[in-house]
């Protein structure tokens, strides 16, 4: 791995577990084992190094979401590996939602920034409402639209309840209840 993807790496799992806020270029380069230098040759600023880690994690998110909806017609397969994006954090070091956790800390980042965070609710705002017309092809897009924000928002909601327990289960147990209320299929 070069040492660009050491420093994104790395970087990811700092915000995940801390937020944008508490990303530090020194803390950084220690943990990568590079000078400080060296991450400003990859990422001028700390708003290039947070564009970069948002956009990649969009991306690979996109490139998922295509490869399920291509893989199945099962839209309550599409539901469970949907759900498990955000349950994967948890179980690795209970940590959060990359894009979530940037998410809480909107109004303090750079411009750059939020439009790629903005990004990442809009692909699954715009996925959840294509799941959701499958099954409800007589409602209309806004609707749908509506619908699917409440899903994405509750989802990322069951995640954080859940890491300040510090215990996946409540997101599963959740995730359940909110499967059995019909929020999710």
């Amino acid at each position: 791995m070069d040492t660009r993807e050491t420093i994104l790496k790395a970087a990811r799992s700092m915000v995940q577990a801390h937020g944008y806020n508490a990303l530090s270029f020194r803390e950084l380069a220690t943990e990568v084992g590079v000078k400080s230098a060296s991450v400003h040759y990859h990422f001028p600023t700390k708003g290039d190094l947070g564009v970069a880690l948002a956009r990649r994690y969009t991306d690979d998110l996109v490139a998922y979401l295509e490869t399920l909806s291509a893989s199945s017609k099962d839209e309550q397969r599409w539901s469970k590996y949907y759900t498990d994006v955000f349950r994967e954090p948890l179980i690795n070091d209970n940590r959060m939602c990359l894009v979530g956790i940037m998410a809480a800390e909107h109004s303090d980042l750079p411009a750059e920034v939020r439009k790629e965070v903005d990004r990442f609710t809009d692909a699954n705002v715009d996925w959840l409402a294509h799941v959701l017309s499958v099954r409800m092809r007589e409602t209309d897009k806004q609707a749908l639209q509506q619908r699917a924000m409440a899903i994405f928002a509750a989802i990322e909601g069951a995640q954080l309840l859940a890491r300040s327990k510090g215990d996946v289960s409540v997101f599963d147990t959740t995730i359940s209840a909110y499967r059995s209320a019909g929020l999710l299929p």
